[in-house]
């Protein structure tokens, strides 16, 4: 019996049971190598009041469901009742009792966790586990590599230990037919490439690629892979829409030929889970985790108007695929399978590539390791800001003698507005100044004491805590949150010293969540008093801080959520500009320290930064009115002699706008922040889009968020479009390819809408010219004392 200690990254968790009991699973990878953990006997546990702790155990013995103990405790709930704990040996006698209690109308707390979390919870355990327990050295069937065998311990006892284990990777992708069947499966890392094609051995086989291996069918495709993805022994699966399409397809494959799609460490199958509310499925892997490039970039925060491996590898990388069109690209797939394999494979392994470089780019592994070692979660959950935050924030409560409430417990009735956002003076203007707090909401939470129990104590001694909004009292000493913001705040503070982007976006992710969690009907947590003494905390200060500023004789023209803007006219130079900007700050930063030093006797965590000098900015008004917009400006920035200007919320930026518009506005916008002349170019574009120089440029992009059919009233023309070209699809016998969700390419023809690859009637140039150059021109031009239809009308010019 060997006892020595090792330490390990989750990859994996599982609670079963098996027979009398309850078996935790966790798999671990080692600097050794793959190691599975078994915690047995491990007890599930909810909650109930001491005062109706007697009926439900009187409920639970009437239908005869065993109960393991049940043990007064020394917690209370936050309506400060005192607790019982119901302890279960089996995870079906604790949902038994569940749903038995709750049909009763006994309340329950915390009957929602599993084992496997309650358990690596409340030993605030993360991605680093150290561990001992009984090992033995199991060996799986087929293979004798040493991915073929891994460490088993059991009755292992764990504690949390920082880890830094690399972690072995691999990005897959599958080309198949229309039908599913499949031609091949591709797979790439730095230091392996793979093609599994089914076809002969070509006679000419020197001149193939060597990293294609030749399989005779579909059987001997998916067994040649299965069996060198269990030698391989990957940590990390990647791809692109892998779960929901590669891994969905294989399991298909697999089950039609009676293969066991076993692609765990331990021989056995993968098993399914699908999401009751959508379509999404989630795959659990023993000792594998499964990655999807899609989720984990929109879990980053990346953004991009078209998620297509394409877009994004051509957005990142500047590489991608050049074939846009879905059904071209199906024919040519199924063309070079028939008639040029090692085209098909080169272009398999090119798809596997790009995703390993996006993940590269992006430092996307390093990203969901760091975000799981940080909150709890697991390395491949999506979303999870609410599981984040119980992760951390539980078992805090629990060592201060609260269970956390049930969701619905918070206050209601009562609402807490969003971020404040300032009415806009429109104008163009010279010389505007950004001034932006950091991390606006987390630096108010630190300041002001916000925590779901300091409000519960603080509530008990209001003439001693700290008053919030809507009647909430925060505790000046029993807190948790702040503490843990705090933490989170220093460690981001030294990613960026070390340049550690993963890490310093993870964390801000992770801060900036907390607010939303608060705010969310989904968080046990929820209570809008504590939501609404962050909002409406901060719109208390975006007021007096323009206040300040107009006091200095500085006009405020906007402000939105954190940021506020500033004219300071156009009696300054750059450099005169940028120092009134740091003189600003430096005034702000020191009146809120002063402020609520005098006010609430805290420390302010308040912190302003002069952010951007706009040399020029523009604050539109919404069209056809005199008032001002909100979240949509431009303004020029000037930095060592060159310009670049930032557009927020206009044309330029958004999807469903056309090419012309944002070429036309970069351009336009160009030329009136440097007082250039604008009726020639103007004229000039008009001219060309009649003559349809621009007819590349026409294209309107847009989704289907529902299905087809379900558009009734005020069918968009998108809609139109798809519905018209699927239409002509079935007509030509072609796939329809608009009936579900999806984007849209169209153009406004003389006929109405019409898609880009089922184009047949003359384009509406007319249209485009109001729709696209005058709707753009018209925001800008009124503040130079002109307008598009003065430039364009030849008449009105004639007659001058």
């Amino acid at each position: 019996m060997n006892q020595l200690v090792k330490n390990g990254f989750l990859l994996t968790r599982q609670s079963q049971d098996y027979g009398q009991g309850t078996v935790i699973t966790l798999w671990l990878k080692t600097a050794q190598g793959a190691v599975k953990l078994l915690i047995e006997n491990e007890q599930s546990v909810f909650f109930v009041t001491n005062e109706q702790a007697p009926f439900a155990q009187k409920l639970l013995n009437e239908q005869q469901i065993p109960l393991a103990k049940i043990s007064p405790l020394s917690l209370k709930t936050f309506g400060q009742e005192e607790v019982t704990g119901f302890y279960f040996n089996t995870m079906r006698d604790f949902y038994s009792a569940r749903d038995c209690l709750k049909t009763g109308g006994v309340k329950c707390y915390e009957d929602d966790f599993r084992p496997d979390d309650r358990y690596l919870m409340e030993r605030f355990i993360t991605a680093g586990i150290s561990f001992i327990g009984d090992e033995c050295i199991y060996q799986v069937k087929n293979g004798n590599s040493p991915g073929n065998q891994y460490l088993e311990v059991a009755n292992a006892r764990c504690r949390p230990q920082q880890v830094d284990i690399p972690l072995v990777m691999i990005s897959v992708d599958i080309e198949c037919a229309m039908d599913g069947a499949l031609y091949s499966i591709g797979a790439y890392s730095d230091t392996c490439q793979k093609v599994f094609m089914i076809g002969p051995v070509p006679e000419n086989i020197a001149d193939c690629p060597g990293y294609i291996v030749w399989v005779e069918n579909e059987v001997g495709l998916l067994n040649t892979f299965l069996s060198w993805l269990r030698a391989y022994d990957p940590d990390i699966i990647i791809g692109w829409n892998v779960i929901n399409f590669d891994m969905d397809l294989l399991q298909k494959r697999c089950d039609k030929y009676d293969i066991s799609f076993a692609i765990g460490r331990d021989n056995k199958p993968a098993y399914w889970r699908k999401n009751k509310n959508s379509e999404q499925k989630y795959l659990e892997i023993a000792g594998r985790v499964v990655l999807d490039g899609i989720d984990v970039l929109k879990t980053a925060t990346y953004n991009f108007p078209s998620f297509t491996l394409d877009y994004v590898a051509n957005t990142l990388l500047g590489l991608g695929k050049k074939v846009e069109d879905v059904d071209n690209r199906i024919k040519e797939i199924t063309d070079n399978f028939l008639h040029n394999k090692p085209a098909l494979a080169a272009y398999n392994l090119e798809d596997c590539r790009l995703v390993w470089l996006i993940f590269e780019e992006t430092l996307l592994l390093d990203f969901a390791k760091l975000r799981a070692q940080l909150t709890g979660l697991s390395v491949d959950r999506v979303g999870g800001s609410v599981a984040a935050f119980t992760n951390l924030y539980l078992p805090k409560l629990h060592r201060s003698g609260y269970v956390a409430p049930n969701m619905g417990d918070g206050h209601s009735g009562l609402v807490s507005p969003g971020g404040y956002v300032m009415d806009s003076v429109p104008g163009l203007y010279t010389n505007v100044l950004v001034l932006d707090f950091k991390s606006l909401y987390p630096s108010i939470i630190r300041t002001f004491k916000i925590d779901p129990m300091g409000m519960i104590e603080g509530l008990k001694t209001p003439d001693t805590s700290i008053p919030g909004f809507d009647g909430a009292y925060f505790s000046r000493e029993q807190h948790f949150l702040p503490h843990i913001i705090e933490d989170l705040w220093s460690e981001r503070d030294k990613a960026k010293q070390d340049k550690n982007a993963a890490l310093s976006q993870a964390i801000k992710i992770i801060m900036n969540s907390f607010y939303g969690v608060l705010g969310s009907s989904g968080c046990r947590f929820f209570d809008p008093r504590l939501s609404g003494s962050i909002t409406k905390r901060s719109h208390a200060i975006l007021k007096t801080t323009q206040e300040w500023i107009e006091d200095k004789g500085y006009k405020v023209i906007y402000g939105d959520t954190d940021s506020i803007f500033v004219d300071i006219s156009a009696n300054y130079d750059q450099k005169q500009s940028r120092a009134l900007g740091k003189e600003l700050q430096d005034l702000i930063n020191e009146k809120w320290q002063q402020t609520i030093a005098d006010d609430y006797g805290l420390e302010s965590q308040l912190e302003i930064e002069f952010e951007t000098h706009f040399s020029r900015f523009l604050m539109p008004t919404i069209r056809g009115l005199d008032v001002g917009t909100k979240k949509r400006y431009a303004g020029l920035v000037e930095n060592d002699g060159k310009q670049k200007i930032i557009f927020k919320g206009l044309e330029s930026v958004r999807t469903d706008w056309t090419e012309l518009a944002k070429i036309f506005q970069r351009e336009l916008y160009h030329k009136v922040f440097n007082n250039l002349e604008v009726a020639d170019y103007i004229r000039d574009m008009v001219a060309k889009t009649r003559a349809g120089e621009f007819d590349d440029c026409l294209v309107y992009r847009k989704r289907l968020r529902r299905k087809l059919k379900d558009y009734v009233k005020n069918v968009p023309p998108h809609v139109k479009a798809a519905r018209l070209a699927d239409e002509q699809n079935a007509k030509e016998g072609k796939p329809l390819r608009y009936q579900s969700k999806g984007w849209v390419e169209y153009l406004l023809t003389l006929n109405g809408p019409q898609t880009k690859e089922h184009l047949s009637a003359p384009l509406d140039y007319d249209l485009y010219i109001e729709r696209q150059l005058e709707a753009v021109a018209d925001a800008i031009l009124p503040f130079i004392g002109t307008s598009f239809a003065e430039i364009t009308d030849a008449q009105l010019n004639l007659f001058s």
